[in-house]
């Protein structure tokens, strides 16, 4: 009885190690897959599309024009990065043998928590600068503040991306990797404050200009997107419950360990390969266009809220794999499994 016992508890000890391999390698794939779509269509690289077509692998029909010798060796680089990506994973989780699935569930979770705090000082901070741009363009106050060559340069929308809101995205991560805190409490409030000062300068003071209302849906999509994995993680999403809340802990584990698997991870995955796969997709196409309103004078943003979708698709895909592996932990009977919304003790 002994030997059955420890031969369970082996095979269930392996099973887990293959379910965090599993979810940690996809979310690590996930951003090898955001990488190499900036390397494509930011820097050139030739992608795993060309390469295996120059290379006629898996009945893939070979380009019209050859790939060089540098342009396939970039191709194997972008092809080894998942390759490294999976391999760090497994000495990673190998390495930890008494590490759990809430532990790894855990650091899914910080992972999806760190992107949605970027992208929210992201949206603060180039929201705060694009409008103050705005406003001083609108009138004609931009040139005594920054030149007549300057304020042509911020007229271009890729003028503006580049040295304008790259910059602070940049800073934007650095914050939050020492800032702790979501902050969407925050970022509503700036979207009732950002509302109301319309309301103020349209009925008071008649004043009215496009970059205003560009603010609010700028702010209030960031909100609607960056705000569900977080609201995932703490079981805020609302659920059309017909059995679920009379079932047993076991059954619900179940029940969301099958759902973010089969219909949670699948969707993020097809946001991110339907909006990034060419350059006239959904995601790359505004971003590497630098899309703008049509309104001349409002905000220069309308390229970034399409990477909203990419930042959503994203941390709702880490969050999926934190939450399956959340609930594996239920069903493995961990002792430092908690039920799904719970939080790990600071």
């Amino acid at each position: 009885m002994a030997s059955v016992s420890i031969s369970a508890e082996s095979n269930g000890s392996a099973v887990c190690t293959l379910l965090r391999i599993a979810a940690l390698s996809t979310a690590m794939v996930a951003f090898v897959f955001t990488l190499n779509n900036y390397l494509i269509f930011w820097q050139g690289w030739p992608g795993l599309a060309n390469l295996f077509s120059h290379l006629g692998w898996f009945g893939a029909e070979p380009l019209r024009k050859a790939l060089d010798g540098s342009a396939v060796s970039l191709g194997f680089l972008q092809l080894a990065l998942y390759a490294i990506a999976v391999v760090a994973v497994v000495l990673y989780t190998v390495r930890r043998p008494n590490a759990t699935l809430t532990i790894d569930a855990d650091l899914l979770a910080g992972m999806a928590a760190y992107i949605a705090r970027a992208a929210f000082w992201m949206v603060l901070l180039v929201g705060m600068a694009d409008m103050v741009i705005s406003f001083l363009r609108v009138e004609g106050a931009l040139a005594s503040v920054f030149g007549d060559h300057l304020t042509t340069q911020l007229g271009r929308a890729t003028y503006r991306g580049t040295y304008v809101h790259f910059p602070l995205v940049v800073v934007s991560m650095i914050i939050a990797w020492f800032s702790k805190s979501l902050g969407f409490t925050w970022l509503a409030l700036l979207i009732v404050l950002a509302e109301f000062q319309i309301v103020l300068a349209r009925f008071i003071f008649s004043y009215e200009q496009a970059f205003m209302g560009d603010l609010v849906r700028f702010w209030y999509a960031a909100l609607f997107l960056f705000a569900s994995a977080y609201t995932l993680l703490e079981e805020g999403h609302v659920r059309v419950d017909i059995l679920y809340a009379g079932m047993a802990e076991r059954k619900k584990a179940w029940t969301n360990v099958i759902g973010s698997a089969l219909l949670g991870v699948p969707l993020c995955w097809v946001i991110m390969v339907s909006g990034m796969w060419d350059k006239s997709n959904l995601i790359n196409a505004p971003l590497l266009s630098f899309e703008v309103t049509q309104s001349g004078y409002g905000l220069y943003v309308k390229y970034l809220m399409a990477g909203f979708l990419l930042v959503y698709a994203l941390t709702m895909l880490t969050q999926f794999l934190g939450y399956i592996l959340r609930n594996a932990a239920v069903l493995a009977r961990d002792a430092d499994a908690r039920p799904v919304g719970g939080h790990a003790t600071p």
